[in-house]
């Protein structure tokens, strides 16, 4: 092994039969490259079995001899509800790992395809209808895949040989959800050829145009935009040069957009394309528009897109951190907000969009403002400093090239 060759890998096992076949795959693989294993199962509080279906995969693990833990989910009631168990499941886990740097997901050849039919229902463009990638840095952790070039059917075959244990969701034949529409539908372009192979095929080509045009965006970002700084202090932000921006080919301008947006907001998880397009032809026509939750505005010279204010203002903190990302000892750190920009002096104010400041973090003890770093506004005991993790872990021309 190498010298970066973990020591030990996460796994994300959820019961079903994928997931329990990767945990006996990778119990297997231990023994060959003398790795460690812990495994996590997120109850999203969605069915009643799930929390029976997390302690079979506890009792598994016990078995295997592997530690296992049970994170449980719950909605807020807030947008679209799978799209928040995703995020909700990916942040659980980046807060689960410690030191891991790899988590083990199954997704299969079948999740592609039936993907690719969902996505493409929705209208999606050339990412929305790419296949997943077999690795990808989400939030602080690589999520890997090692599964996609088998198929559901495989991975059934080798439990059932090994007569290992796994559950079937129910909601895995229900109608009322997107998914169990798509696996029905497959069955039926199967005698059409257009089976699990075929769109899986299809979806690894679009993801080579995905490649291709992710390059591009890279290539024209660094005479198209900025990551924001003020006199070299980062302000979390991403600046495009509105001129050179709306130069660009639309392809491109959503891209740059949806990338800043993740990166900005530290979600991993794409925009959708409806909504994106929408909020892209607002900016083009000088207008305004928030979106997975950062705010976008059109200024004379440049578009800046920043942290919502409604999206940090009950920010919580966590140890030394404040909206995941933002650093510093001392209490007392919070959004700037419209009570903050009004205590500002008018030359503080004047370094930056009133918009855009409010959602800046600064130091308070109870209603007195005591700094604002960005704005370079007052004395701070304990640097506040932007820290380079999650989507920050790379530059934003990084980020574009592997997002």
């Amino acid at each position: 092994m190498g010298p970066s060759f973990p020591s030990e890998i996460g796994l994300a096992v959820s019961g079903g039969g994928d997931s329990m076949a990767m945990l006996t795959l990778a119990h297997n693989w231990t023994r060959v490259w003398g790795v460690g294993l812990r495994v996590v199962t997120i109850d999203h509080g969605l069915r009643p079995e799930a929390a029976a279906e997390a302690a079979m995969v506890a009792e598994e693990c016990a078995l295997l001899g592997w530690p296992h833990d049970t994170l449980r989910w719950q909605w807020d009631g807030q947008g679209n509800k799978m799209q928040a168990a995703r995020e909700g499941r990916l942040a659980l886990i980046d807060g689960w790992r410690g030191t891991l740097r790899h988590v083990l997901f199954a997704h299969t050849r079948d999740d592609i395809a039936e993907g690719f039919l969902m996505r493409l229902a929705r209208g999606a463009g050339v990412d929305g209808l790419s296949a997943m990638a077999a690795r990808r840095r989400v939030h602080g952790f690589d999520v890997i895949r090692p599964c996609l070039d088998m198929g559901r059917e495989e991975l059934r075959h080798y439990l059932k040989t090994l007569q290992g244990r796994w559950v079937e969701d129910p909601s895995n034949d229900d109608p009322a959800y997107d998914r169990a529409r798509a696996r029905q539908l497959l069955s039926v372009l199967e005698a059409e050829g257009l089976g699990v192979d075929v769109l899986a095929q299809a979806a690894a080509r679009m993801g080579r145009a995905r490649d291709a045009l992710s390059a591009r965006a890279a290539d024209v970002w660094d005479q198209a935009g900025e990551e924001g700084a003020i006199d070299g202090r980062p302000t979390g932000e991403i600046l495009f040069y509105r001129g050179r921006f709306e130069a660009l080919e639309r392809d491109t301008q959503l891209r740059l957009l949806a990338a800043a947006l993740m990166w900005v907001s530290g979600q991993g998880l794409r925009p959708r394309i409806a909504p994106l397009e929408a909020l892209l032809d607002r900016l083009l026509s000088g207008g305004t528009g928030t979106l997975h939750g950062c705010e976008a505005a059109c200024e004379r010279s440049e578009i800046r897109i920043f942290r919502e204010l409604k999206a940090v203002m009950d920010a919580p903190r966590h140890g030394p951190l404040w909206d995941g990302r933002w650093s510093c000892d001392a209490h007392g750190l919070r959004a700037l907000g419209e009570d903050g920009w009004r205590l500002l002096p008018v030359e503080n104010r004047a370094r930056h969009p009133h918009r855009a400041a409010r959602s800046l973090p600064s130091l308070w003890q109870g209603d007195v403002l005591l700094a604002c770093p960005a704005v370079n506004f007052g004395d701070t005991p304990a640097e506040i400093e932007l820290l380079p993790m999650g989507m920050r872990a790379l530059t934003f021309r990084q980020f574009l090239v592997t997002h």
